[in-house]
């Protein structure tokens, strides 16, 4: 993230100074940086530049209205997958007919919400949702666009729990498949076939299983063509990965060239459904050391975030990189980066070597995908608050969670 720096020791992201942020609005914080999301989207909007495109942001990354506002007036569609993240969309000024509505489990509710605001198109991933799709949208009287999420069996070579383009996976439609579907759906009333869709995983950091993907379903394509079946966009999703330790980010510029290249003499649009890549390194989250606690084996480092505001470590054991946000000058000692929480797997980072104190502050980098949008209220913890940074002035743009907040729909009972 270039936008954050070290300026006199203490860390700052644009132009402020972390340790201001937690001494207003206290720990555990995420904080964004409005000028990392505007260059990660623009980055986007440059590489595919020669081919007509659509970039959807994928909203299960991160939620938060005021960052799916900047990305609206950036241009950007959006990816759901559910009717509280169209919802979310529709608040932030998002616009519904740049929405694809992706997701196994759409329910009936659902269905009509999207129907009624207009989105773009239902990426369709079972025969049963196709035919439950139709119904609703005869019973409201519209007709749906709809594409199908194809299964192109492509190995992301990443972690099994975000991988979804196997076929042993529950996402989408097997790609052997997918013509007698089309051809389905072509004969069903209240559908409109618009186009076709995957997504093979996240985290991707090899653009070979991208590139095998595009070629599998752009034959596909081909194939539906010949029979009468013409499709007005191909959505390849989402997956690119970012920097969490020493992964090399994927060439968002050779990836342009290389759909480009495919994409040159057809008519279909491109669309693309990023997440991590856009808001990933746009993010931190702030926290403060609890207690030092030194053992034979080895010391932890106990904060006052927890797996309840950053799940990826315990879900995935995954990377983030900690660092202090004060430097000092004592030599490191190394720690277990802990949270209070009463389970073993309550950590954000194993064995990093930190010059720290009680009550100093660290930042968890590469914090703005999946983390907020995790959080939970797991041990009766308050999410955070969130703040965006845009040059030197500090937006709230979620107010930390209250205890009476978070008890404010339950009731007793005589």
């Amino acid at each position: 993230m270039n936008t954050l720096h070290r300026l006199d020791g203490h860390l700052h992201l644009e132009g402020v100074a972390l340790e201001t942020l937690a001494e207003r609005f206290g720990t555990p914080l995420y904080v964004y940086s409005r000028q990392a999301l505007q260059d990660a989207y623009q980055a986007y909007d440059q590489a595919f530049a020669a081919t007509p495109h659509l970039i959807c942001y994928a909203v299960k990354a991160n939620s938060s209205l005021a960052i799916l506002n900047l990305f609206a007036r950036l241009g950007a569609g959006f990816d759901i997958v559910s009717g509280g993240e169209l919802a979310r969309v529709l608040a932030a000024g998002g616009d519904p007919g740049k929405v694809v509505f992706s997701g196994v489990g759409k329910t009936v509710a659902e269905m009509r919400a999207a129907l009624n605001a207009g989105i773009l198109c239902f990426n369709v991933e079972s025969v049963s949702e196709l035919h439950r799709l139709n119904r609703v949208a005869g019973e409201a009287g519209k007709v749906a666009p709809v594409s199908f999420r194809v299964n192109p069996d492509v190995d992301p070579m990443t972690h099994p729990y975000i991988s979804t383009g196997l076929k042993e996976n529950k996402f989408g439609v097997p790609i052997a498949e997918a013509p007698a579907l089309y051809r389905l759906a072509a004969r069903l009333p209240n559908l409109k076939i618009t186009g076709i869709d995957c997504h093979i995983g996240s985290q991707l950091t090899d653009l070979s299983p991208l590139a095998d993907a595009a070629d599998r379903v752009l034959t596909l394509v081909d194939t539906l063509a010949s029979e009468g079946i013409t499709l007005h966009h191909v959505d390849l999703g989402g997956g690119v990965g970012i920097r969490y330790h020493d992964e090399v980010a994927p060439d968002l510029a050779a990836y342009g060239r290389a759909l480009a290249a495919r994409f040159r003499a057809r008519s279909e649009k491109l669309l693309l459904e990023p997440g991590r890549s856009l808001v990933g390194n746009a993010g931190v989250l702030l926290t403060r050391v609890e207690y030092l606690k030194p053992g034979e084996d080895k010391s932890f480092a106990i904060v006052d975030a927890a797996m309840n505001d950053l799940m990826r470590p315990a879900l995935y054991e995954a990377y983030h990189e900690i660092v202090a946000v004060f430097q000092r000058e004592e030599p490191a000692q190394r720690y277990d980066i802990v949270g209070p929480i009463c389970e073993t797997g309550d950590f954000l980072g194993f064995a990093r070597d930190l010059a720290i104190e009680e009550g100093d502050l660290l930042a968890l980098l590469s914090a703005g995908a999946y983390g907020m949008s995790m959080a939970s209220n797991y041990n009766s913890r308050p999410r955070a608050a969130e703040i965006l940074i845009d040059k030197n002035e500090i937006h709230l743009i979620r107010e930390r969670e209250t205890q009476e907040g978070m008890m404010a729909g339950e009731r007793l009972i005589d």
